[in-house]
């Protein structure tokens, strides 16, 4: 089967892993993946979680030969709002040189250059290979963690590769060594025992909605510095020899992509370094109080929001978490009661941008794309990146094949068909490469 039909089969599975009337789509998904690696030669196992599956898959060609093991994922994001694709989501379409479909970029197309690379190898592939794909990326990999380090002996490799990313500008090759970590926590607040009138309750009883706007106003100053205690005492400081490293920004270009007429953040320090560097904070939802059409003149007995802080090295998210849900509740109104509740941790991760895998994929990227690569840090998460570099002991490379327009998580998500194509080439020229490690 040719890379791109088998693709559009792989996108036409609506494995929305957040929707449980979906369950079987995902599972449908991890199946066809396992299937595709059958064929091509692999053992391959689909465990079951008490999710979604999670496809193990390895050829060995020699017990000589270095070992890659491939991170991905097949689940996808739900595709609403449907009116505002211009194709349906799970009819993948080829319009102007582009892949449109929900999973396109993020991470059906990038995942399965992988799989067509190792296909176009055929019995030239040099080295044992393994995958793991999971089906809950998009819901924070719940139970992948536990999966790597009860198998980490199994998944031990010499190197993982991991294309979950975006270049960082069209035809730019891109390498990033470094992902910012994750504090994602809900605040609930509670006053009354029930939402009250506020003309005979109003100038005594606790707002709730009030204390979300007074809190979550306290928890970042004009500055855009973050006010809680402690928040940067662990942040690493960023050599000029690093720095030298980054490609050129233009920031009008920057604002102008996503239609902005200012930008935000600590004066000091560059967009580069804002974006990759710094921790945030970021506030993510607000609810509470009476949301209709017209009014009701009503005190809420309960409100909350959400926010999300990015951490840098060498932050740690335990620590992170435990000091923020100290501040929340030293800075809540008296009569308020306050819930924190998690809803994701992960750590940042720093590689080393020099090391003999890193250089093998820039010699891979330089034959293919012409031009040697850029490296970047990237101000995303991948949570489950670092509990590889932990568990396995193994340099990872991050090979992204997409785009920052890649729109991923909207409406017409689409990824470029020369990158899909170039991804693949650049996969069989890493892979041909890799037999150096042994």
């Amino acid at each position: 089967m040719k890379p791109l039909d088998a693709l559009f089969e792989f996108l036409s599975i609506p494995s929305v892993s957040t929707d449980p009337a979906r369950k079987e789509d995902v599972r449908r998904a991890a199946l066809w993946l396992g299937g595709r690696l059958e064929a091509l030669g692999f053992q391959v196992e689909v465990a079951e979680t008490p999710g979604h599956p999670i496809v193990f898959a390895e050829k060995r060609v020699s017990d000589r030969a270095p070992t890659l093991l491939i991170y991905g994922h097949y689940d996808v994001q739900p595709p609403e709002p449907l009116e505002l694709w211009e194709t349906p989501p799970f009819v993948p379409t080829l319009k102007d040189g582009r892949i449109y479909a929900r999973g396109a970029s993020d991470d059906k197309g990038q995942l399965y250059a992988h799989v067509a690379a190792v296909e176009a190898l055929g019995e030239a592939l040099p080295v044992n290979v393994k995958f793991l794909v999971e089906g809950e990326e998009e819901i924070g990999s719940p139970h992948l963690p536990a999966y790597v380090w009860e198998n980490r002996d199994r998944l031990r490799a010499d190197a993982v590769l991991v294309s979950d990313g975006a270049m960082f500008a069209p035809h730019t090759p891109t390498l990033t060594y470094g992902l910012r970590g994750l504090v994602y926590l809900e605040v609930l607040l509670e006053g009354a025992a029930r939402d009250l009138h506020s003309g005979v309750y109003g100038g005594a009883a606790p707002n709730p909605l009030q204390a979300l706007a007074w809190m979550a106003a306290r928890l970042k100053g004009e500055d855009h510095r973050v006010r809680i205690p402690g928040f940067y005492d662990r942040v690493r400081p960023v050599s000029q020899e690093e720095k030298a490293l980054w490609p050129q920004v233009d920031e009008e270009a920057f604002k102008a992509s996503v239609g902005l007429e200012a930008l935000w953040g600590e004066e000091e320090y560059s967009l580069l370094e804002r974006l990759w560097t710094r921790p945030t904070l970021d506030l993510n939802g607000a609810y509470g109080g009476f949301q209709g059409e017209g009014s009701k003149t009503v005190i809420p007995a309960r409100a909350g929001f959400k926010f999300s802080m990015r951490l840098v090295p060498d932050q740690d998210p335990e620590e992170v978490a435990a000091r923020a849900e100290d501040y929340l509740r030293s800075i809540a109104p008296l009569g308020i009661r306050v819930r924190v509740l998690r809803h994701g941790l992960g750590r940042p991760v720093l590689t080393d941008p020099q090391s003999l895998p890193m250089r093998l994929a820039a010699e891979a990227l330089e034959e293919v794309w012409g031009r040697k690569p850029v490296y970047t840090r990237e101000g995303g998460s991948i949570p489950i990146v670092a509990e590889l570099v932990e568990a396995l002991k193994a340099p990872v490379v991050l090979m992204g094949f997409g785009l920052n327009d890649d729109n991923l998580h909207a409406p017409n998500e689409k990824l470029d068909l020369v990158n899909f194509e170039k991804g693949i080439a650049a996969s069989q020229a890493f892979l041909r490469r890799l037999s150096r490690l042994a």
